[in-house]
């Protein structure tokens, strides 16, 4: 059986780093359910909902710049697995909430803090690990795991997460904990290589810690990867009008609203096999400008759509093909970015990501209440097919990307504009 996983997977410090993602997850997802269900008995208020989401979101852009440095500066492991151990007591106090003072709010708000303080520290070193556990030639496979780790997180945790809320709201609590509490062993049991911990540390003042923005703005094709992924999202998403469209156009209720909710992660997941098991080849910035365009002709379709079945698909092939992005955007990112700088530039795509997905569902609202829901989402996907095709013009290096292997930047020479791969021209 074994040799039929992925190749990636047969190195024991990548399996132990996909089990860990794969039980953060699935036991977060069953947090999320649980918490939203206790915090809107309370007071049964759209508002106490939005206020976690604000709560864990804050600590973000506040401490992306200090998570990034850290990084960079210790072992990525610890950094990482002393997030994890805060997410396990978050947990803990979360089940204890629910034992003792389960009808008032603040304590949920005060976890909720909590839970983006991790999210924050640990996302950073989370996502610059990959790269120094694997070689370039397996960091395609390795990132398409990833990703399937949490799509499997979205799509099985929450109904895990119902259920046993349903028999007992501690259960749930301490099943995630426990599940946590797993990956945080399989973090600490990574034998993180050499070169990554001997990297220099870098010093301590702003000069240092705004390093990833410098890199990134002399670096045309990461600087375009994600800015592409950001504004994408930010005009193309329709989560946040689901509920609208569910009630009110394909006349479904709340199990149809979860169905419409679960359609992107399905397709996500088809994508991420499929990545894992064939990579992308060759002309990797022409099929990112192509994905990002059929996301928005998904979009499209969707917003016009007025057939549960057609919705359905068209939700499931905007997971698939921004799955594809993802997997191209993290990639180009994770290969582009000395090691040394690694942290602080996956920090800065860390805020641009979550703020797309923050702002995107308020702009949605905002341009649904001007304009109407169908006008607002057609309106998006008209213009991300736009954004994709502007960003051939805009970031000509990104288009021209032909495989993975042309952005490898092993090092920023000293003085130099941008990294440069090996064979290229300094």
């Amino acid at each position: 059986m074994r040799r039929h996983l992925p190749p990636v997977l047969h190195r024991r410090d990548y399996a132990l780093l996909f089990v860990a993602l794969l039980a953060m997850g699935l036991g977060g997802q069953m947090v999320v359910v649980a918490v939203g269900w206790q915090v809107y008995a309370i007071h049964h208020s759209a508002f106490d909902l939005g206020l976690i989401g604000l709560f864990e979101f804050l600590p973000l852009p506040i401490l992306a710049l200090p998570a990034g440095h850290l990084a960079d500066r210790f072992s990525r492991r610890t950094v990482f697995a002393a997030s994890m151990a805060l997410a396990v007591a978050i947990t803990v106090g979360l089940l204890v909430v629910s034992l003792t003072a389960s009808d008032l709010l603040w304590p949920y708000l005060l976890l909720a803090a909590a839970t983006g303080i991790a999210t924050a520290v640990g996302t950073p070193a989370a996502r610059a690990l990959p790269p120094t556990l694997v070689p370039p030639d397996l960091l395609e496979n390795a990132m398409a795991l990833r990703s399937i780790a949490f799509q499997i997180g979205f799509t099985v945790g929450p109904a895990i997460g119902g259920l046993l809320f349903a028999v007992r709201a501690e259960l749930a609590y301490g099943i995630a904990a426990g599940l946590l509490a797993c990956g945080l062993v399989c973090v600490a049991a990574i034998r993180e290589p050499p070169a990554a911990e001997a990297v220099e540390a870098p010093g301590l003042g702003l000069d240092d810690l705004l390093a990833g923005f410098r890199f990134m703005r002399r670096t045309p094709v990461v600087l375009g990867a994600i800015t592409l992924d950001l504004f994408a999202v930010l005009f193309g998403g329709t989560v946040a009008l689901l509920p609208l469209f569910a009630q009110s156009i394909l006349h479904t209720g709340p199990f149809g609203l979860g169905v419409l909710r679960t359609a992107p992660a399905i397709g996500a997941l088809l994508a991420g096999v499929m990545l894992a098991r064939r990579p992308l080849g060759g002309r990797v910035g022409r099929k990112l400008l192509l994905v990002v365009a059929a996301f928005g002709a998904s979009m499209i379709v969707f917003g016009l759509s007025s057939s549960f079945a057609l919705s359905f698909a068209a939700l499931a092939v905007s997971g698939f093909v921004d799955m594809i992005s993802m997997n191209i955007r993290s990639t180009t990112v994770a290969l582009a970015t000395p090691d040394e700088l690694r942290g602080r530039a996956l920090a800065i795509e860390m805020v641009f990501i979550s703020a797309s997905n923050e702002l995107g569902a308020f702009e949605s609202g905002i341009a649904a209440a001007l304009f109407g829901a169908v006008t607002a989402v057609v309106a998006g996907g008209v213009i991300t097919i736009g954004l994709a095709a502007s960003w051939a013009f805009l970031f000509p290096s990104l288009a021209a990307i032909d495989r993975f292997e042309d952005v490898y930047a092993g090092k920023v020479e000293p003085g130099a504009d941008r990294p440069y791969p090996p064979g290229s021209p300094a």
